[in-house]
């Protein structure tokens, strides 16, 4: 292959490094979300739109025809995605893994040790020599315990709850309500329609109103804690392996965490999206052939 090409696909936005078949990486794109589970037609528009951006940064024609790709998607670990990707895309050749997995080389680079990722959704995996182990990352609906849009479909539950006198209401039910102008109709519309995104959006605000000392953000925030170490004991980590905390949540999650995971924490070596490229370069490159 002349270029490899690294994907980060997740629920809201999608990244791609395109590479030279040794690794250096000469441009980057990005584009909108790129979750399989949810639309895959928009993941196979955002891959490409995101490939061609890199090849754009690189100040070079996209080359997809001698291109191989290693794409770390959101929900690759279901059903048959690679296979129905794969009559997609243009590359040369692809290969699909699921996004903890780019997470886990760009995190951990050669080191045993562990990732939660906890964004939108939320996953977790361990590796040890030459054995991986994951956990969660099944999905919005049946999963992603601990991850954003399930703690923003919880907020909007209590918030109802709270409506109905049935939960006590707090500052934060009350902000909740007022964003749909009072009216629990709208919520429920919203609800309905509402995508893991759309959820995840109201997460802030979670945050903001723990900070001030809300009763049910902190009992949101504590059961979104619980659920990560939860997962995290799962994994049987040792006490000398490295463990990274990844996604949008992870820093606020990581001050919550105790022991013996707060004392395990590291900084990543590298992001996934670099995670992705290293694999593509191992597999596409010189190497790999």
């Amino acid at each position: 292959m002349k270029w490899v090409l690294g994907i980060d696909g997740g629920g809201t936005q999608c990244r791609a490094g395109l590479a030279t078949a040794a690794g250096e990486i000469v441009g980057r794109g990005h584009s909108g979300a790129a979750n399989v589970m949810t639309d895959l037609d928009g993941t196979c528009a955002s891959i490409v739109e995101a490939a061609r951006a890199a090849f754009e940064a690189a100040g070079q024609e996209p080359d997809f025809g001698r291109t191989g790709a290693v794409l770390g998607l959101a929900g690759a670990n279901v059903a048959d995605v690679e296979r129905r990707l794969a009559a997609q895309l243009p590359f040369a050749e692809s290969r699909v893994e699921s996004d903890a997995l780019i997470a886990l080389e760009g995190a951990l680079g050669d080191h045993d040790g562990a990732i939660a990722i906890i964004g939108t959704g939320s996953a977790f995996m361990a590796r040890h020599g030459e054995t991986i182990r994951s956990i969660g990352g099944w999905g919005f609906r049946l999963g992603d315990l601990g991850g954003g849009a399930r703690l923003g479909r919880q907020l909007l539950e209590e918030t109802l709850l709270a409506h109905d006198h049935i939960r006590p209401q707090t500052a934060l039910t009350t902000a909740v309500l007022a964003r749909f102008e009072a009216d629990p109709r709208r919520m429920v519309t919203f609800a309905a329609a509402a995508s893991p995104r759309d959820f995840g959006a109201f997460v802030p605000i979670v945050f903001d109103y723990a900070d001030q000392g809300d009763p049910l953000a902190e009992r949101l925030l504590e059961e979104v804690s619980s659920h990560v170490e939860t997962a995290l004991a799962a994994l049987d980590l040792h006490p000398t392996d490295r463990l990274c905390l990844l996604g949008g949540l992870a820093d606020r999650i990581a001050a919550r965490l105790g022991e013996p995971f707060a004392a395990m924490l590291r900084a990543p070596i590298a992001d996934a999206l670099g995670g992705a490229v290293t694999m593509a370069a191992r597999r596409f490159g010189p190497a790999g052939h």
